[in-house]
């Protein structure tokens, strides 16, 4: 590890000398290209390491310019990479992957987008992990945004560089340029001559012009070969299946120690004392003391740390500990006495109006209309990442004058947003804090947006002066997590004599935090189907918690969809309808909602999937007793996705999943292979929250500790098989990371009505009696 950094030391070195020698051309080269477009321009930077390396430029005015959506959602924000192409003598081509994989395969996708225009063979691209820097823009993991924000930028880094090599082909083969195209890392010549990428490193490359940006030309969908193919599979898969080192949990460096952290057991409590002496006093402990929180959860929380020479020496000490805490101001929050209070409240409207239109009321009070009434409820649910939070911290104290620096590797899925809360809890500075290039994250699904594990790990190495890795336990991660928020809607709907729907109220119970809205908590005025209808009623009630909430994988659709399609499900039961005729009818003509918003729903989009997944699931064909199919759509982070469940249910309530159907529109697929397995993914999570899983709390501490009362879905709840089809609309592309999950659970509920008549208002599963076949 040592020798890896001075390499790159070095290299780094050589890299701003080689800039430096170069500025005064590089000055020369751009005068003249003042005029920026909104993407930026390619220019040369420089050579090493036996190659060039090509970097698209982004400027100030470009990142104005990309800033002008208004964020609502924490996941979302404006994204903006410097994504970087190192060409090598032997013309193998390297190209920075700047987000981090948890998973979902952006690894692959974004430098397959780069690989498509540039003409490479995949074969010739080895993709290397962004350094943590604002070069890259916000190198964000979250909220399916990375290639919805990126797909456009990276297709010009890749045609930018394309054209600087058929310029430099054009000269040493002396043929005019548009005699020329890239093909399989070789530009090729009408004629058939062609150079490799190889033959054309050098100087004439060095020196092309930089390409207008808008003149630059992309390939048609028809011409790709690497972005859409199936054929390409993860680029860390051979290492996933041989346990070679790739998370933040497998670090290792000279002289570390192991840390761990305990926190009290109701979130917001202060420490007191504990039994520090003796736990010093235990084999392999190095230091055990006192931590002083911000008071913030996410950024830190009191607790006591304790180093040691491994991770078994820390957690054994552990045990021992006896601590004192001040729980004054901690949660107090119970589970029950939530429910409790929902049902009190539960028939009535909420004291705050979201949305109304129309006239509910009326609609209501017709004795032509029939009218329903349901409340739903859904629990708080855990991440439980496999990989438990972990970060490794190397604290270098300043001599003779110099500033204290810290060197980090943390798995993070927004590293960046790490450097305001180190500053602000340890005071250093940005130019202080080293972040190594963010491992492969072991799952995030929004847990690892947080940054408390980084602080921990550097307060334990700023005492100990070594590096020390810090690692959560698995009940560590079970009672201190930002749960998804749990809660109940209470809804009422009418139709009328033709069975058409015709009036919708919604009064959803929220969790808040100090009077603000848990995140992914709200009611949407834009949730379908309130944006579709003439007679609408949304309100809120707010329930102040102090248990942590945080973003979950599809956050507010991951309850939502459960909620809305099972009610619209119980309309059309209600009306006597074919529940897929039903909701396409609801969907009405096609249209945006937001015209020209790519992340809006679009009713057309939104009417091609359901159909889809209806006929290639069968839907209408007879069905024997004991099963059923459920249909259920959401439109989730810019995406259409609907699902059909088939299911079967005996007398003791054993439920078998046959088959999922899933249809989605995301715009073009960039990885076949990747887009596949992120909906698979989903499904058997969908499955896993929907059976057994549910947290819950006494006196602000959570029951649940592990998997033996928490579960995750085995091999045995996954589906017989998963049928996945995707529309490849003209949209721009949009991300895969969080749509698949929302149908999966009311389309099983759904099938369940069907199956045998119970109609699912409340998760998980098993509290109504079914267990998996």
């Amino acid at each position: 590890m040592s020798e890896r950094m001075s390499n790159r030391q070095q290299n780094n070195e050589l890299i701003e000398s080689v800039e430096q020698a170069m500025h005064q051309q590089l000055q020369q080269k751009t005068a003249g290209l003042n005029a920026m477009n909104r993407r930026g321009f390619l220019k040369l930077t420089g050579i090493a390491g036996g190659g060039l390396i090509l970097a698209l430029s982004t400027m100030p005015e470009v990142l104005a310019a990309d800033a002008t959506e208004e964020q609502t959602d924490p996941l979302a924000g404006t994204l903006t990479l410097n994504t970087f192409i190192k060409v090598q003598t032997d013309g193998k081509v390297q190209i920075y992957a700047p987000n981090a994989d948890i998973g979902q395969g952006v690894r692959n996708a974004l430098p397959m987008i780069v690989a498509e225009e540039l003409g490479v063979k995949w074969e010739d691209v080895e993709v290397l992990q962004a350094p943590v820097d604002e070069r890259f823009g916000r190198q964000s993991t979250a909220g399916s945004n990375s290639i919805y924000r990126n797909f456009e930028t990276m297709k010009q880094m890749g045609a930018s560089a394309r054209e600087m090599f058929i310029g430099a082909a054009a000269e040493a083969m002396n043929v005019p340029r548009d005699e020329l195209k890239v093909v399989n890392s070789q530009v090729v010549h009408a004629s058939g001559r062609g150079m490799s990428f190889a033959e054309l490193v050098g100087p004439t490359l060095l020196n092309q012009p930089v390409p207008d940006p808008g003149s630059l030309r992309f390939k048609d969908k028809s011409e790709y070969t690497i972005v859409g193919s199936s054929e390409i599979t993860g680029i860390d898969n051979a290492n996933l299946v041989t346990g070679s080192p790739l998370f933040g949990i497998d670090i290792r460096l000279p002289d570390m120690l192991y840390g761990t952290y305990h926190r009290c057991p109701a979130s917001g409590g202060k420490v007191v004392s504990a039994n520090l002496e003796e736990i010093k006093a235990m084999p392999g402990i190095k230091d055990a003391f006192l931590v002083e929180g911000s008071g913030k959860p996410r950024e830190l929380l009191d607790g006591v740390a304790i180093v040691g020479t491994s991770t078994w020496a820390v957690f054994s000490a552990r045990r021992k500990l006896r601590v004192e805490w001040d729980e004054s101001e901690a949660s107090k929050d119970n589970w029950d006495e939530i429910v409790a209070k929902a049902e009190l409240v539960k028939d009535s409207l909420g004291d705050e109006v979201i949305k109304e239109v129309g006239d509910v009321d009326t609609v209501f009070a017709d004795p032509a209309n029939k009218t329903i009434t349901a409340h739903y409820e859904y629990p708080f649910l855990a991440h439980v990442c496999l990989e438990p939070m972990t970060c490794t911290a190397h604290y270098k104290k300043g001599e003779n004058g110099e500033e204290d620096k810290v060197e980090m590797w943390v798995p993070h899925q927004i590293p960046q947003r790490l450097y305001g809360g180190i500053e602000g809890i340890h005071g250093l500075k940005k130019e202080q804090i080293q972040l190594n290039p963010v491992t492969r994250i072991g799952g995030g699904f929004g847990r690892k947006l947080y940054s408390e594990y980084a602080n921990e790990a550097i307060a334990m190495a700023k005492r100990v002066g070594v590096p020390v890795k810090h690692t959560w336990t698995r009940e560590d991660c079970m009672h201190h997590d930002f749960y998804r928020n749990g809660g109940f809607q209470n809804l009422k709907a009418a139709v009328d004599s033709e069975g058409k729907l015709v009036a919708w109220q919604n009064h959803l119970i929220l969790m808040v935090h100090n009077g603000r809205p848990a995140v992914g908590g709200r009611l949407n005025p834009a949730e379908f189907p309130m944006l579709n209808l003439s007679n609408v009623k949304g309100t809120q009630s707010r329930f102040d918690i102090g248990t942590p909430c945080g973003a979950l994988r599809a956050p507010g659709a991951n309850f939502n969809a459960f909620v809305v399609q099972g009610f619209i499900h119980e309309l059309a039961e209600t009306a006597g309808r074919d529940h897929l005729e039903f909701l396409l009818e609801i969907m009405g003509e096609p249209r945006w909602f937001d015209e020209g918003n790519i992340r809006s729903m679009n009713t057309g989009r939104a009417a091609g999937v359901i159909r889809l997944a209806a006929e290639k699931a069968g839907w209408g064909k007879p069905m024997p007793p004991g099963e059923g199919l459920g249909l259920a759509f959401q439109f989730s982070h810019a995406a259409h996705a609907a699902e059909v469940a088939h299911i079967s249910v005996d007398a003791n309530k054993k439920l078998t999943i046959h088959k999922v159907t899933a249809a989605i529109d995301v715009g073009p697929i960039i990885n076949l292979s990747g887009a596949r397995s992120q909906i698979e993914g989903a499904v058997v999570e969908g499955i896993s929250h929907m059976m057994g899983q549910k947290i819950t709390m006494q006196n602000g501490r959570i029951d649940q500790s592990n998997f033996h009362d928490y579960p995750v879905a085995r091999m045995a709840a996954a589906p017989s098989e998963i049928d996945i089809h995707f529309i490849e609309s003209d949209f721009s592309p949009t991300g895969l990371g969080e749509p698949g999950l929302p149908p999966v659970i009311p389309a099983v509920t759904n099938a369940i009505y069907m199956a045998n008549g119970d109609r699912i208002r409340k998760l998980p599963l098993v509290e109504a009696g079914y267990s998996i076949a």
